[in-house]
C-alpha cells in the first residue's frame, strides 16, 4: 500500500510511522469502552444561527498545487456516528466505524514513561483501526506540540501552531490535491477549542485529517483509503476522523 501519510506527518513522526493501510489483520483485539456519548456543541461565532459550524475555507487561499474546492459544506458531508462504538484514549475519544478491527498493539496502552522515564519511546499510535481487508484505516497519533513548532510556551490550542493555512505545511504534503480545509470551533465548558480539518489526495490515496491541541499535546486523527474506494467509503471515513474529540 502507498504510504500517503508519511510525508504529511514528516514533521511529527519518524519515517517508519504513518497512517497508511496495514496488512489485513489476523484477529480482532476489541477494547472498546462503551461510555456515555460526549456531546460536542458547535456554535457560529458570527451571525444569529446557533449550533452550527464556523468555517474558514482554506482552499480559497492556500498555495498547494492542483488544489480543488468542494462546493458542499462539511456538515452535509458527515454522517451521524452516535451509534458507533466510542473509543476512549489518552485525552481523546473517537468513533469507530462498524466492523473495523482494533490494530493497536497491546503494549501501546502501557504507560512507558512510568517505567523508563524520559527515555521511553513514544507510542506509534494512540489508536489504530482498519477494515477487514486492511485498505481503510483510522488512526490517532499524539505528539508534543513543540515537535511541530519550536516555542517556549505550552500550546493550548491548535491556533498556537499558526493559522489554518500555516498549519497545512505541517499536515498536508506538498503537491497534494487539496479538496477541503476547515477551521472548526467547538464550544466547551471553559471556552472554545479549534480543530483543523484537511481532506486531500496523493499517490492514489485519499485522506481526511483532523488535528487539535490541548495542554501542549497535538492530537491528529487520520482516515485513509484508496482513491478508488473513496466514492463509496469516504462519508464513513470522513465522519470517523471528524468525530475525534479532545477531552
Amino acid at each position: 500500500m502507498v504510504m500517503v501519510m508519511v510525508m504529511a506527518m514528516s514533521r511529527l513522526l519518524p519515517p517508519s510511522l504513518s497512517f497508511h493501510p496495514p496488512k489485513p489483520p489476523q484477529k480482532t483485539n476489541s477494547i472498546y469502552a462503551q461510555k456515555n456519548s460526549f456531546s460536542r456543541r458547535l456554535v457560529l461565532l458570527t451571525g444569529s444561527a446557533p449550533f452550527t459550524f464556523f468555517f474558514s475555507h482554506l482552499s480559497l487561499f492556500i498555495p498547494i498545487s492542483n488544489a480543488q474546492t468542494k462546493s458542499s459544506s462539511l456538515l452535509s458531508d458527515i454522517a451521524n456516528t452516535k451509534s458507533w462504538f466510542q473509543f476512549y484514549g489518552d485525552g481523546f475519544s473517537i468513533r469507530v466505524p462498524p466492523e473495523f478491527e482494533d490494530l493497536t498493539e497491546p503494549e501501546d496502552y502501557n504507560a512507558g514513561l512510568s517505567l523508563y522515564g524520559d527515555k521511553a519511546k513514544p507510542k506509534k499510535f494512540a489508536a489504530r483501526f482498519a477494515s477487514s481487508d486492511g485498505s481503510e484505516v483510522l488512526s490517532v497519533i499524539i505528539r508534543p506540540s513543540n515537535q511541530l513548532k519550536i516555542t517556549f510556551l505550552e500550546a493550548k490550542d491548535i491556533t498556537d501552531l499558526g493559522s489554518l493555512k500555516e498549519a497545512a505545511k505541517i499536515f498536508v504534503p506538498a503537491g497534494s490535491t487539496l479538496y477541503s480545509g476547515r477551521s472548526i470551533k467547538i464550544k466547551e465548558d471553559e471556552g472554545f477549542r479549534t480543530y483543523y480539518f484537511y481532506e486531500f489526495a496523493r499517490d492514489e490515496q485519499h485522506v481526511a485529517l483532523v488535528a487539535a491541541v490541548n495542554s501542549g499535546k497535538a492530537f491528529i486523527a487520520g482516515a485513509t483509503a484508496p482513491e478508488s474506494k473513496w466514492t463509496n467509503e469516504g462519508l464513513k471515513l470522513r465522519s470517523a476522523a471528524v468525530s475525534m474529540t479532545v477531552l
